[in-house]
């Protein structure tokens, strides 16, 4: 009897995961379909303004036009704005190919990763650059459009850029950000928007650490690809002295403990060497034979450059010191900074 219930709770299982990857693969059918259907519909109008010498901006009488008679023949979405993002849809990416193998590769569009949603969103990132960065991204970490939207938001693409060259900066558009060394993992500043704490606010680095646990997701999201959470205040002990880190990950590409440390104040010297110490006893305790040396992160309110170069230089040990915000960039001031950069004698590119 416990057998035959053992095969039908097994067969159920079966069925319902069945059911499931059906689901699944109708849904990427469907919004496979929804991008082709929209570039197909902002081919047409560009086709059309073309031929007929026409502007089809948002305002203008072909959209408004079209506007009103698509949603009388066949319902909402097809409102002028709508209209605009598919035109816009088909400009930035002329040609592209799907899953379904129907177009030619120029600036690919993945059917299977994407929805309308994340491309509708790609296409309000005026810059180039940055909206390959963000679409590439986002296939390669798997964000939903909330976690893409956030990026955005946060201009995760500017604040990586400034630590490159003009071609490392044209790698990262056209590649994404690669996470197979340290160095391409750091981010400064942090941006911690997502806590809700206004610029004035004077807080604590135990609470810093409470609120970034609390938000443990968005506080990933902001790491980056490849950081698991391993435990907060993890406790090592040194000749009888007990002494706490604050958060402790393991970077599964890198292969490698990350220790963070928080300072709501001015990194100081002293912080940089009790990281090292962690770094340390963790390259002699904690990590295995398989693992890479740890890394060290000092994420702090602020931090003087000298000191920084001073306190780090001829340590073995791999610490970094980024800066947090508790507020979004200044993305006006970040994209100057850039194409600052890539203008640069643009012609050595």
């Amino acid at each position: 009897m416990r057998r035959t219930r053992n095969k039908y709770y097994k067969l159920l299982d079966t069925i319902g995961s069945t059911l499931q990857k059906a689901r699944e693969n109708a849904v990427k059918a469907i919004n496979t379909e929804l991008i082709i259907a929209n570039w197909e519909i902002g081919r047409h109008i560009v086709e059309f303004e073309q031929h007929g010498n026409e502007r089809a901006e948002y305002g203008s009488e072909l959209l408004a036009t079209l506007s009103t008679d698509l949603k009388m023949r066949f319902g909402k979405g097809f409102s002028r704005s709508n209209l605009q993002l598919m035109r816009l849809f088909y400009i930035k990416y002329p040609k592209f190919q799907t899953m379904s193998g129907k177009f030619q590769k120029s600036q690919t569009l993945s059917g299977k990763s994407l929805s309308w949603s994340h491309y509708a969103e790609l296409l309000t990132v005026s810059d180039d650059l940055a909206r390959s960065f963000y679409e590439q991204q986002s296939i390669k970490e798997n964000w939903s459009f909330r976690e893409m939207k956030r990026q955005i938001d946060s201009s995760l693409f500017h604040r990586l850029a400034l630590s490159k060259n003009k071609k490392g900066i044209l790698a990262l558009s056209e590649k994404g950000q690669n996470s197979r060394r340290s160095n391409d993992v750091i981010k400064d500043p942090y941006v911690f928007e997502f806590l809700n704490i206004s610029n004035g606010s004077i807080i604590k680095e135990h609470g810093l650490e409470k609120k970034l646990i609390d938000n443990l997701q968005q506080f990933l999201l902001e790491l980056g690809k490849g950081f698991s959470f391993i435990a907060r205040q993890y406790k090592i002990t040194v000749d009888n002295e007990h002494m706490f880190i604050d958060l402790v990950f393991y970077h599964r590409i890198l292969k490698c403990f990350v220790l963070i440390d928080l300072k709501t104040s001015k990194v100081k010297h002293g912080d940089i060497g009790q990281m090292n110490l962690y770094l340390n006893y963790f390259k002699e305790e904690e990590s295995s034979e398989s693992d890479n040396e740890p890394i060290g992160i000092i994420i702090a309110a602020d931090k003087h450059e000298f000191l920084v170069r001073y306190a780090t230089g001829g340590l073995s040990n791999k610490i970094f010191i980024s800066k947090y915000q508790l507020y979004l960039p200044d993305k006006k001031i970040l994209e100057a900074k850039v194409k600052e950069i890539v203008d640069t004698n643009r012609s050595t590119l």
